[in-house]
């Protein structure tokens, strides 16, 4: 029997990578879609690779060919105007991909969005996503929406760049550094995308996936000193300092910070109680003291 077909559109990705590999692991077929496939260091007689844009919808039916799955793990975190940005992104081309599945009657799609995505947010980014759920919901109701936290592990994410942070003499804070975040091991969220693959169940739910412990993001920097043995003094910025610093960095072509990632780290970024999560669907989620 041949094994499911998992179409996986921003396979190249940080997460995408991981999922992809998951699949495998997982006795998965897997088209890797992007649009410069070529360039996938992944090599595995289960896995191909094509080219696509969300934004083209005429290539969006030869990647769907036979597809028994779809998942959209395209994201964007820094815009670059005009063709890559969060409204064509994870709005426009989110809405083209659901539509795609459903007029070739895919019966499970994938969505991976992010935690608290407000569709009435002043994060151009945030607003993005909220509606970017809302368009892929409103064309594909059964659609699986993943909400993961920020992603560490694999020597990349949230904890190496906070270890990056650390060879400064001293560190600045985001305020006093007290907004809380729930950050997701990048495997836990792999497996999350495979389990709700194979599980009907899922279908038409919201997941909200966050690590085992939360932390402030003032403790965050403490334990990426600890991992690297350096001593840093940690050095409080108001909001209102770093608003106008990235207005000032607005200015460049590719700004090291953006308005969109200060409000990120304005708002906690956690599991709401009631939601489901990892647990939801079988995971015991990694702790990042112990695995970051």
């Amino acid at each position: 029997m041949t094994a499911p077909l998992i179409v996986v559109f921003g396979g190249t990705g940080y997460l995408g990578t991981h999922v992809v590999l998951r699949c495998l692991r997982a006795g998965l077929r897997v088209r890797i879609v992007a649009r410069q496939p070529a360039t996938l260091p992944v090599a595995s007689g289960s896995a191909s690779y094509q080219a696509a844009d969300l934004n083209d919808p005429a290539s969006l039916p030869q990647a769907l060919v036979d597809a028994d799955a779809v998942v959209n793990a395209v994201s964007l975190y820094v815009e670059k105007p005009p063709t890559l940005t969060f409204e064509r992104v994870h709005v426009t081309g989110a809405r083209h991909l659901a539509e795609a599945c459903r007029q070739r009657g895919i019966p499970t799609l994938v969505h991976l969005s992010g935690l608290n995505p407000d569709p009435a947010s002043p994060s151009r980014y945030v607003s993005a996503r909220g509606r970017g759920e809302q368009a892929v919901r409103a064309v594909f109701p059964d659609a699986i929406v993943l909400r993961p936290s920020a992603l560490f592990g694999s020597h990349r994410g949230l904890m190496s760049t906070l270890e990056q942070l650390t060879r400064l003499p001293v560190i600045p804070l985001f305020g006093r550094g007290q907004t809380r975040l729930q950050p997701v091991h990048v495997e836990d969220v792999a497996q999350a995308v495979v389990n709700s693959l194979t599980e009907p169940t899922c279908r038409g739910r919201i997941y909200e996936l966050g690590g085992a412990r939360i932390l402030t993001y003032r403790q965050l920097v403490c334990l990426a000193l600890r991992h690297t043995g350096r001593r840093r003094p940690l050095l409080p910025v108001p909001f209102a300092l770093w608003f106008a610093g990235a207005t000032l960095l607005s200015l460049l072509p590719s700004p090291p910070l953006t308005r969109d990632q200060l409000i990120l780290m304005r708002d906690d970024n956690v599991v709401a109680p009631d939601a489901d999560d990892l647990a939801s669907l079988g995971i015991r989620a990694r702790d990042i003291e112990t695995t970051g």
